[in-house]
């Protein structure tokens, strides 16, 4: 695979992760409504940005440790 395609499906899966995270940012925004009994299904979302780095991070090691079989060799 070529670095362009690498880092186009890199972008890819980094889009389908930011995506829901950048939509839970926007919750925020809307206006609250009193309740009368709270939801215990709120909890802390701290594993997404984890789960982002090491997405970033395996991405990282498979685009260094690649093999450069396209790179000329000279003759011994």
């Amino acid at each position: 695979m070529t670095m362009l395609k690498k880092a186009a499906i890199s972008l890819a899966m980094l889009s389908m992760v930011a995506a829901p995270v950048a939509a839970s940012a926007a919750d925020g925004v809307r206006a609250l409504s009193v309740t009368e009994g709270q939801s215990d299904l709120g909890g802390n979302s701290s594993w997404i940005i984890g789960l982002i780095g090491l997405l970033a991070g395996i991405t990282a090691i498979v685009l260094i440790a690649d093999d450069d079989k396209d790179s000329p060799v000279s003759p011994d």
